[in-house]
């Protein structure tokens, strides 16, 4: 089942430096949420807080909560890796597992939790990429290397290989900023389809893109370089472009800084 994140009071930081700060919102289940702002002001940083991948960082630590569903996902009990098999990643540029077959990149995530049984490997593998619309491409080449796709079909594979281990939210960091135009809507459709079964959090630049494929968006923005992000508003993607209540959001979008 999709799941709530509410996220409260927020601090970010790379070991000394504040790289944003008090960020309060939530992101409802079932929808497509968009992370809008220039460069810098930490919206793909807010975003790998939601799964604790800042933390690899060296130095990176949050201060607030982020809370699944009520469940604080940096409370000392819980494991961090158990928190990325529940809320997936896509990444900027497509990375396929390069010495993986196409089954195999898909497979890699249940094969890493123990599941063995061919059966349903076969299964969820086929579901997968027919979840990502990329079934049909690649279904008579499933043994040949992930690698080989092309760069849109790189990008859908490796949504297959986040949705394979069935995640309840899906956090996709500016997924077509390194695809063609066709790509692009490609990935646009699948995120509009993959709501009803995922909550989905997208990071992106293309205001076009935050119009199209969400229901709901955050205006992140800094006050100056050095000084941390912060967020400004959240609200209906629709009022947010229409009458937002910010000036500095409707700068932003009408394309008078950023």
């Amino acid at each position: 089942m999709a799941k709530r994140i509410d996220v409260k009071d927020l601090d970010i930081f790379y070991g000394d430096f504040k790289a944003v700060e008090g960020v309060t919102m939530s992101v409802e289940p079932r929808s497509v949420t968009a992370f809008i702002g220039p460069s810098g002001c930490g919206k793909s940083t807010v975003l790998r807080t939601l799964n604790r991948m800042h933390e690899v960082i060296p130095g990176g630590r949050v201060e607030g909560k982020v809370l699944l569903d009520d469940q604080d996902l940096y409370a000392p009990t819980v494991d961090p890796v158990a928190v990325r098999r529940t809320v997936g990643m896509v990444f900027q540029r497509p990375n396929p597992f390069p010495t993986m077959s196409i089954k195999d990149n898909v497979a890699a995530g249940l094969k890493l939790n123990g599941v063995r049984n061919a059966k349903i490997l076969d299964e969820v593998v086929e579901r997968s990429l027919r979840g990502a619309n990329l079934w049909n491409e690649v279904k008579d080449r499933l043994n040949k290397p992930g690698a080989g796709l092309s760069g849109g079909q790189q990008q859908r594979l490796c949504i297959a290989r986040a949705i394979a281990v069935e995640p309840q939210v899906l956090l996709m960091d500016e997924p077509c900023s390194a695809l063609d135009p066709i790509s692009t809507l490609a990935i646009e459709e699948l995120v509009h389809a993959l709501k009803d079964r995922f909550t989905v959090v997208i990071v992106t630049h293309n205001m076009q893109q935050a119009a199209r494929v969400s229901d709901r968006t955050a205006f992140f923005n800094l006050k100056a370089t050095g000084q941390p992000g912060h967020l400004v508003e959240i609200d209906d993607t629709q009022t947010i472009f229409s009458n937002p209540t910010v000036s500095a959001t409707e700068d932003y979008i009408s394309g008078r800084f950023g």
